[in-house]
């Protein structure tokens, strides 16, 4: 039997297309069709259901693809740890973040990683889609509050600090805010998440236990913190921004944290950026050393 069919099988099985298939091995959309059809004639059974626009397995499809996919994955386990064996990482590493964070945090460190390590190629897609790191071949995927998939195995990056911003030009025009409750009378810049558009939450810092929720009014929405930072700055309204995404704005002016006293949060208080990769037996030596290196760099925040 061959390995590659084998592999081709369970890729196709993950992605549930040839085309994405083919993208990430360079080849021809045919050319996979071409190698399951000739698994299917060895097996004697057919593995997927194709039409014109839609691909979907068969029974017979399910219950290979069961037996399959550890075989597959402990062939692919012992070629990484020969690889890894070599003092040299290469190889691609394969990293996903949203837009917002891996431009600021991750692409920054990019360049003196790979000149740590002139032999591994690294690949990051910057997207707001949770891409599932099984099926999309992700090796590191950096993510931001809570996580729903317990499959996955997730070391904690960095905790996130949330706080009220807006431009010294904005209040000097607008007025200062007092109390949190202001916020109801100012125009407020929002991402789209659950949460985000409709209520923030309060606590003092030296009285945690009592929270307070203010309704606030969305005047503009975007879907990327680095263009909401620039809206804020610009003086459109008042922004709940993290940290990381703050960086020196404090301190050079172009920002002014407008609660400085108070902990804030449109979710919950206690927000983690993490690092996810697929839940496997044996983690890559690429990995390992980038999730290191990347702890290092980013401790500070």
């Amino acid at each position: 039997m061959n390995i590659e069919a084998l592999q081709i099988f369970v890729e196709v099985m993950r992605r549930g297309d040839y085309s994405s298939v083919a993208k990430d091995r360079n080849l021809s959309p045919s050319s996979i069709s071409r190698t399951i059809a000739s698994l299917e004639k060895q097996l004697g059974v057919r593995l997927f259901q194709r039409t014109t626009r839609s691909l979907s397995p068969t029974e017979a499809g399910k219950l290979y693809f069961k037996r399959v996919e550890p075989v597959v994955e402990e062939l692919e386990y012992a070629r990484l740890a020969v690889i890894d064996s070599n003092t040299n990482l290469s190889g691609t590493l394969r990293i996903t973040a949203s837009p917002s964070l891996g431009a600021t945090c991750i692409s920054p460190l990019l360049t003196e990683f790979t000149q740590l390590h002139p032999d591994l190629t690294v690949d990051l897609r910057l997207t707001d889609i949770v891409l599932d790191p099984v099926s999309e071949n992700i090796d590191v995927a950096i993510r931001q509050g809570p996580l729903a998939d317990s499959t996955l195995v997730a070391e904690r990056l960095m905790q996130t600090v949330y706080s009220v911003c807006a431009s010294p030009e904005y209040l000097e025009k607008n007025g200062e805010l007092q109390q949190p409750s202001d916020i109801a009378h100012y125009k407020c810049l929002t991402f789209p998440l659950p949460g985000f558009r409709s209520i923030w939450k309060f606590r003092l810092k030296n009285n945690p236990q009592r929270v307070e929720q203010v309704n606030i009014k969305s005047r503009l929405t975007v879907n990327l913190g680095l263009v909401l930072k620039k809206c804020a700055i610009d003086g459109a309204g008042l922004a709940l921004l993290s940290d990381w995404l703050i960086g020196s704005s404090f301190e050079d002016g172009e920002l002014v944290n407008v609660f400085p006293e108070h902990q804030v949060t449109a979710t919950e208080f206690e927000t983690m950026a993490w690092i996810v990769y697929p839940s496997r037996t044996y983690i890559p030596e690429k990995v390992r050393v980038f999730t290191t290196f990347l702890k290092g760099r980013l401790k500070h925040l």
